[in-house]
């Protein structure tokens, strides 16, 4: 039974993020769209009712899409990071390839990103692979006309998958509700579509 102080206790929205596991975002979210109670302070700041929360928490244990968002904004904004670095204008792939060709690489993480996103959100259907399958398809096709060579074109897929990779990973790390067989699955989702990418350019190279 509850005491009547954490009845009346008021959290901020980095504590209530941090008792439900979540990222802020996710709890500034679920606030938008009514399912989470809240009320603003004199300055316009939200206010989180203790007891509130802590009933709230056991029944939303599954990782929200808004957290894959933000795990995939992660990827996109440390690869943005490496992009222009000494490091990667010396590696041959990325050195082979004209001004075009590295913008079009940009393009295309954002529309991996998309498309990773929804197929874990949507439970990883077996349909949702078709989605890997293109655009392995199109960036094969792409740095085909490039001139690099399949493992050119592998050395650029696994630049941009460890960021991928290394997001979730980081992401398991903090304080969160989530099991360890919950981000497991999501690892092993992320895993199937990339590898299924990675297949799709392995196959275009191998019929060109």
């Amino acid at each position: 039974m509850p005491s009547r102080s954490e009845h009346e206790e008021w959290v901020s929205l980095r504590r209530a993020a941090e008792i439900l596991g979540v990222h802020p975002a996710t709890v500034r979210n679920w606030a938008d769209s009514g399912k989470l109670p809240f009320r603003r302070t004199a300055g316009n700041h939200r206010r989180f009712n203790l007891h509130a929360l802590r009933d709230y928490a056991q029944p939303q244990a599954d990782i929200q899409p808004i957290e894959l968002q933000v795990i995939m904004q992660n990827a996109l904004g440390s690869a943005r990071m490496r992009v222009g670095s000494q490091e990667l204008e010396a590696a041959p792939w990325y050195a082979a390839m004209s001004d075009e060709g590295k913008a079009y690489l940009r393009q295309q993480g954002r529309r991996v990103l998309k498309a990773l996103r929804a197929y874990v959100a949507a439970g990883a259907p077996d349909a949702g692979l078709a989605a890997a399958i293109a655009i392995g398809k199109d960036y094969a096709a792409r740095l085909t006309q490039e001139g690099l060579t399949l493992p050119q074109a592998l050395r650029g897929f696994h630049f941009f998958s460890d960021f991928v990779l290394d997001s979730i990973l980081t992401w398991t790390e903090l304080p969160q509700a989530h099991s360890a067989s919950e981000w497991s699955t999501v690892l092993r989702q992320v895993n199937t579509f990339m590898h299924a990418l990675q297949l799709s350019i392995v196959e275009y190279y191998a019929e060109d």
